[in-house]
């Protein structure tokens, strides 16, 4: 949650993610800050290259939990949950990354560390997090897979 609210702030966001306002900020950022619009010897030049990964890790990361990307990708999302098992998970801080066994991850936030021992302890963690995570939680699809692809 930390982090979405952080890239929220970032791109001047309240309430829903609208995917052409995201866009429209993004490029008005991106031209403010793109570090070739600095001289190597100047002050703001490092800056504007942290400010400019920042800006490109938030755009990405914001159309990745966008309503209209988790429309699109719905039914993808559906076949995970129906066909595949959990192969792995790990909690990190408020985020549960699941690794499937379809090779797909998707990353939930907003987990706190009494409901990941929950998932821990029970019978069929699957179950449990069917019941419990994978519809109540803002989630997205993870670059990880795509990486071990």
């Amino acid at each position: 949650m930390k982090r979405i609210n952080q890239y929220k702030r970032l791109f001047a966001i309240e309430g829903n993610i609208d995917l052409a306002e995201i866009k429209k900020t993004y490029r008005n950022l991106v031209k403010e800050w793109h570090p070739d619009k600095f001289q190597e010897g100047d002050e703001k030049a490092a800056e504007a290259e942290e400010k400019s990964r920042e800006i490109i890790d938030g755009y990405h990361f914001l159309i990745s939990i966008a309503p209209e990307t988790k429309a699109n990708n719905l039914e993808e999302y559906n076949a995970t949950l129906l066909k595949s098992g959990i192969l792995d998970f790990q909690h990190k801080g408020q985020v549960l990354e699941v690794s499937f066994k379809d090779g797909t991850t998707y990353e939930y936030f907003g987990i706190s560390k009494n409901l990941h021992i929950k998932l821990i302890n029970s019978d069929n963690q699957f179950r449990f997090a069917k019941r419990n995570i994978f519809n109540s939680f803002q989630y997205r699809k993870s670059k990880r897979d795509t990486e071990l692809a």
